[in-house]
C-alpha cells in the first residue's frame, strides 16, 4: 500500500475515475444493446429513433477515453449497415 500522502491522493483519484467510467460504459453498453435489440427485431421506427442518441453516447465514450476511436467507428459502421439493410428490405 501507497505511504506517501502525493501516492494516497492518487489512489483515491483512481477510484473515483474507475466507478465514473465503469458507469459511462455501462450506458454505453446498454444503449449499443438496446439498439441491437430493435435492429433483431426488424422494428425499423425504433431503430431510427434510437440510432442518433446510440452515436453520440459512443462518441462520448471516445471523448472520455473509455474506448478507441477505431472501435467506435467499428460499432457505428456495422450497426448503420444493419439499419441501411433493414430500410432496404
Amino acid at each position: 500500500m501507497a505511504n506517501h500522502v502525493s501516492s494516497l491522493k492518487r489512489v483515491r483519484i483512481t477510484e473515483r475515475r474507475t466507478a465514473v467510467n465503469r458507469q459511462r460504459k455501462s450506458r454505453m453498453r446498454n444503449a449499443l444493446r438496446s439498439l441491437r435489440r430493435a435492429i433483431e427485431l426488424k422494428n425499423l421506427e425504433e431503430a431510427a429513433k434510437l440510432m442518433p442518441s446510440t452515436f453520440s453516447v459512443v462518441d462520448r465514450a471516445v471523448k472520455w477515453g473509455i474506448i478507441k476511436d477505431n472501435t467506435a467507428s467499428r460499432y457505428k459502421s456495422r450497426l448503420h449497415k444493419h439499419i441501411k439493410a433493414l430500410q432496404a428490405a
